[in-house]
């Protein structure tokens, strides 16, 4: 039987995820990272059952297909810590923009429900803009 990936051991694996500074990111490479962690060799499909985990991948991914190969080395220990202070600054500010939206959305989700909005109202899409009308 699969074990169950606890709060803290999807937390790991998303540190692992992050972490990864390689070419190439596999769902195989993480598995046998996350197994010092987690103390078992999670399956590539327990893994991507997680949303979380799953979109950290392909943010993963993405970001380092768009990166370069090389990254530019700061000059002095002084300017890279001075960057990692900015980065760690800049960070925790979207932590909070994030568990502020995060919070907003459940108000929204309980006001939706308390007034009895369907899901499929709240997905319809936005009206067309008709730019080339004047009046």
């Amino acid at each position: 039987m699969a074990k169950h990936l606890t709060n803290r051991d999807i937390e790991a694996i998303l540190n692992i995820i992050h972490a990864h500074d390689n070419e190439k990111l596999t769902w195989e490479g993480i598995c046998e990272a996350a197994e010092g962690v987690v103390g078992k060799k999670p399956t590539r499909q327990s893994l991507s059952a997680n949303q979380t985990i799953k979109e950290a991948y392909k943010a993963k991914k993405v970001s380092l297909k768009l990166s370069a190969p090389t990254q530019p080395k700061p000059s002095s220990l002084t300017a890279a810590a001075d960057r990692i202070a900015r980065l760690q600054s800049e960070n925790d500010t979207l932590k909070m923009k994030n568990d502020a939206l995060l919070e907003q959305f459940v108000r929204w989700q309980y006001n939706a429900y308390k007034y009895g909005l369907k899901e499929r109202q709240l997905n319809e899409p936005l009206p067309r803009i008709d730019r080339e009308r004047t009046e």
